[in-house]
């Protein structure tokens, strides 16, 4: 079984990215193939980054960096589940990817966007594709985009998606799996 940490990256009050995250570790897990971890950005709460040397060097001084590395070392595959926000995905996010480096580094993600009109979250998913690649973490083409997240949210605060998104999930899950055993394989293979 392969580790994966989904990631949701909202902190704001009101948010909802949590429920998507809940909602997607609860399908990942029915797969069998994960050992999953919700890692929420809202409850780590890392500061702005604050290591005074590069994290090339990942030589952390901080113990919030430190948990923050080794959460994200032990993973095999991510899932990152982002609202947009102007244009792109939130700042907490791009401040947790750029806390460390290696430990990103030839892993597949998969990423569920969603937004609360009709974009779905698509121009956020473009913008953090290509940093990920910058980081040699392999986005797998096959997304969730959940547009009017709002509506998609009963009164019990759970996620209730329609059959295209759940059949997008599937799609991204199945090719996440793929990613993640060939990422595996070139991770080993130093």
């Amino acid at each position: 079984m392969y580790k994966l940490k989904v990631i949701s990256s909202t902190v704001r009050p009101g948010r909802k990215g949590p429920v998507v995250a809940n909602w997607i570790a609860e399908l990942a897990k029915q797969t069998s193939n994960f050992e999953v971890e919700v890692l929420d950005l809202g409850e780590i709460n890392l500061p702005l980054m604050n290591e005074a040397v590069h994290p090339m060097m990942k030589q952390y001084e901080h113990e919030h960096t430190k948990a923050w590395s080794a959460k994200i070392e032990e993973a095999d595959a991510f899932i990152f589940v982002s609202a947009e926000y102007d244009y792109s995905y939130p700042a907490s996010l791009k401040n947790a990817l750029e806390y460390l480096v290696h430990e990103w580094a030839f892993k597949a993600a998969g990423l569920v966007t969603y937004s609360a009109g009709p974009f779905a979250g698509v121009r956020g998913w473009m913008s953090l594709k290509v940093d990920l690649l910058s980081l040699r973490c392999i986005a797998v083409s096959e997304g969730v985009h959940i547009p009017f997240v709002t509506q998609a949210i009963n009164e019990d605060g759970i996620f209730m998606p329609n059959e295209h998104v759940v059949k997008s999930a599937d799609i991204m899950l199945t090719q996440l799996l793929r990613w993640t055993k060939g990422m595996k394989a070139i991770k080993e293979d130093k």
